[in-house]
């Protein structure tokens, strides 16, 4: 089994939540592979090369099943790599299972509501929106372009059949549950739990890892 974690917005596979999966999955045995979506440069980050990095990343591994954890837009990748795998019919490289956490399942203007059109338009003619970077501890600008191909996604849209878990906290302040409750209902392939919880998720580490590891067959870890 090859498991994957792809990191969210301005974070990193070095984040919290990375490290705290990565040293339970080595007690199985598992190496948790996760791709730094800030390089090359975080500037010109965009969903299609996440999406094109997992899948490199998925090709170079030996045959095997994979697992993908995404948190936030880290699911919004995760979701749009196991769409495209079952549109190829990549057997090989499909995607068995996907674990998604707090996802930013609609990465579309609602993501950047609070610049409003004055905002957009002034990052569409500057091409440098500055953000704080979570992962580097300082602010960093990222290109237009995230937006403008980020809006190519429909995640709704999107056809995955693959068995979907999604943990999703009540009180999350960047990704609304309600959207989250709304996208899982007609799903019969997905599950959702929801937790008492912000969109970090922190407090709720040990019953997600838990359920995830039943959810994945790791008996010994659940």
């Amino acid at each position: 089994m090859h498991v994957f974690y792809l990191h969210g917005f301005a974070s990193s596979p070095r984040a919290g939540k990375a490290l705290y999966l990565a040293e339970r999955l080595a007690a199985a045995g598992l190496t948790l592979h996760a791709p730094d979506f800030n390089e090359p440069a975080f500037e010109t980050l965009t969903t299609t090369r996440m999406i094109d990095q997992v899948e490199t990343a998925m090709a170079a591994l030996p045959p095997g099943p994979i697992v993908l954890i995404g948190s936030s837009l880290g699911a919004f990748v995760a979701w749009h790599v196991a769409a495209r795998a079952e549109q190829r019919r990549e057997s090989a490289r499909q995607v068995d299972r996907l674990v998604l956490l707090a996802p930013a399942l609609a990465f579309d203007d609602s993501s950047f509501s609070e610049l409003g059109q004055e905002g957009l338009r002034r990052w569409r003619e500057s091409d440098a929106l500055e953000i704080f970077h979570f992962a580097y501890g300082e602010p960093r600008t990222v290109g237009y372009e995230l937006y403008a191909d980020a809006r190519r996604y429909d995640s709704r849209a999107a056809v995955v059949t693959a068995p979907t878990l999604i943990f999703q906290g009540r009180r999350d302040e960047l990704v609304d549950a309600r959207m989250v409750e709304a996208f899982a209902a007609g799903r019969p392939n997905v599950t959702l739990r929801l937790f008492d919880d912000d969109h970090r998720l922190q407090a709720s580490l040990g019953p997600i890892f838990r359920e995830t590891a039943a959810f994945l067959g790791l008996s010994a870890l659940a």
